[in-house]
C-alpha cells in the first residue's frame, strides 16, 4: 500500500485537536499487519449515520468526531513479533465537550470504532467487550 491511497489530516475539513487528553489502558489486541495496513488508510465518514473520521501520522491513529470534527481518541501503534499493538491510548478529558466513561469502557470503545469505523467489523471482539463496559461505563 503506498502512502497517497491513505487520508490524512489535510484530507479533513475543520479537525480539532482532543482536548485536555487523559491515559486509558490500551486495549491488548493485536492487529495483524492485514488490520494495520487497512488501519492505516483512514476512514471519512460518509453519512450522518457514520460518526467517525480517521487518519494515521506517525503510526498514531487519531479519532474524530464526523459532524464536529472534535478530536476524542488518539492510539499509538507498535509493531510487534506477533502484529501491531497500542503501546499508549488516550482519550478527550473535557467532559464539556465529550460525555467520557470510566477507564475500560473508553478502551472498549477504542477498540470498537476502530473496527467498526476502520475494518467494517461490526460483532468483533472490541464490540463486545464494549457491549460489557457499558454496564459499567462510569467506573
Amino acid at each position: 500500500m503506498n502512502d497517497e491511497s491513505c487520508l490524512a489530516r489535510e484530507s479533513f475539513d475543520n479537525l480539532q485537536p482532543a482536548p485536555q487528553l487523559e491515559a486509558i489502558p490500551p486495549p491488548t489486541r493485536v492487529w495483524t499487519s492485514q488490520e494495520w495496513n487497512l488501519i492505516r488508510r483512514g476512514h471519512r465518514s460518509q453519512d450522518m449515520d457514520d460518526r467517525w473520521h480517521a487518519f494515521v501520522e506517525d503510526q498514531r491513529l487519531y479519532l474524530h468526531r464526523s459532524w464536529t470534527g472534535r478530536g476524542v481518541y488518539e492510539a499509538q501503534f507498535t509493531a510487534g513479533a506477533g502484529g501491531w499493538q497500542i503501546s499508549s491510548a488516550m482519550v478527550t478529558g473535557d467532559r464539556d465537550s465529550y460525555g467520557r466513561g470510566g477507564d475500560e469502557y473508553e478502551s472498549a470503545l477504542l477498540e470498537a470504532v476502530i473496527e467498526w469505523a476502520l475494518l467494517s467489523v461490526f460483532d468483533g471482539a472490541g464490540a463486545k467487550r464494549w457491549e460489557r463496559a457499558q454496564c459499567n461505563k462510569d467506573g
